[in-house]
């Protein structure tokens, strides 16, 4: 079975789960139309930088003369191959340029490689990770804690809402599976759609290092890839106070590294704060667990219904919200920091069993079958 993962690296998780789907029999790999700065490795890169019409000849390529090769084709990021409407993250004024590309090339354009692939009798998979569905208005109305009240204006905007409702309607027409990798989305997404752990930490490549079992000064992180998102300012404010009170702690900020670079620090690290404002933890998250570190992040509540039972009792992950952080910091880097390692190690175990990626493959060559031979049964 040839499966092709694209359009993204978000996250690393469409090129780890691309590589798992190889270890267990599957022809599997992973396109990526860019490339971002964590640089998670894909098996092909296709766009190069300042090369329009030259990167476009290469997307049409790809969908007319590629996509047909394979037997499923699992996009993520809940974006198209083909060409899109794009919306700005800072501000709802579009550019002349981006209003010309949005009219006369990405809304007739959009989409057409999943009507290509359903006329040819192809599976179509399609992963959502975070802000490929969020909307603002649902966000702002149901969610009290969220990072849509700290991002700046217009980040998320009426016309980017309705864009995401535009793409999921379609993916919905075509797509034979449909997943999403944090649980609040799938409050905005069709029914069938399924909660997928994470995949992308291969746990051979990041191994438990745990924790000192007599840690004096434990040392904190948080690596937020957007302080607004993440919850920095909360984060930060919580360290100056316990600093002040003259609480024993060294803090690392990480930023602006790839996954390599910021893998040492992460190795040397006793306690992480993950994201306190979007409910659910991050791939960050899952890294730091593989290592054998316990991670702190706010988990809301009402979404867990959509999380397996097993799994939300297994979780190691301690909660705290923006106004508990402090006392939570406090009581992790005081009385509790003897707690610290075995907390990582408890940590370990439930990344070994929710998040392998191994696992995670398997249960989709599954779904990729099953989608196969319902289609086979159709025809």
């Amino acid at each position: 079975m040839k499966v092709l993962h694209l359009p993204t690296t978000v996250g690393g998780n469409p090129q780890r789960l691309s590589q798992a789907e190889r270890k267990i029999g599957l022809d599997s790999s992973s396109i990526a139309f860019h490339q971002n700065v964590f640089q998670f490795p894909a098996d092909k890169v296709l766009f190069k930088k300042n090369q329009f019409v030259r990167n476009e000849i290469k997307r049409w390529f790809l969908i007319i003369n590629e996509l047909k090769k394979y037997d499923v084709v699992h996009y993520n990021f809940g974006l198209f191959a083909s060409p899109f409407r794009k919306f700005h993250l800072t501000t709802q004024r579009l550019t002349w340029r981006r209003k010309l590309y949005n009219f006369f090339y990405g809304r007739p354009l959009e989409g057409m490689d999943l009507k290509l692939l359903a006329s040819s009798q192809k599976v179509i998979a399609v992963t959502y990770q975070g802000d490929d569905a969020r909307q603002g208005d649902y966000c702002r109305k149901n969610y009290p804690i969220h990072h849509v009240h700290e991002v700046e204006e217009g980040y998320y905007s009426d016309f980017s809402d309705r864009l995401k409702r535009d793409r999921i309607a379609r993916f919905e027409r075509y797509a034979h599976l449909i997943y999403a990798l944090n649980p609040d989305l799938l409050n905005v997404l069709p029914k069938r759609c399924r909660f997928l752990p994470y995949a992308s930490v291969d746990l051979e490549e990041w191994q438990c290092v745990g924790v000192n079992e007599a840690v004096d000064e434990p040392h904190l992180i948080h690596a937020p890839s957007d302080r607004a998102i993440k919850g920095t300012k909360y984060v930060e404010s919580a360290v100056e106070r316990l600093r002040s009170e003259g609480v024993r702690f060294r803090f690392t900020l990480v930023e602006g590294m790839s996954n390599d670079e910021a893998k040492k620090i992460y190795q040397e690290a006793d306690l992480l704060v993950d994201q306190l404002l979007a409910g659910w933890y991050g791939g960050l998250a899952v890294e730091l667990m593989a290592l054998g570190k316990p991670v702190i992040c706010y988990l809301r509540q009402e979404d867990l219904v959509h999380v397996p039972g097993e799994m939300c009792e297994d979780m190691p992950v301690v909660d705290a919200t923006p106004d508990s952080i402090y006392e939570v910091l406090k009581e992790w880097l005081t009385h509790r920091k003897k707690d610290l390692r075995q907390r990582g190690l408890e940590s370990r175990k439930y990344v070994e069993k929710w998040h392998d990626p191994l696992k995670i493959a398997a249960g989709l060559k599954q779904d990729y079958g099953n989608a196969l031979a319902d289609m086979y049964s159709e025809a």
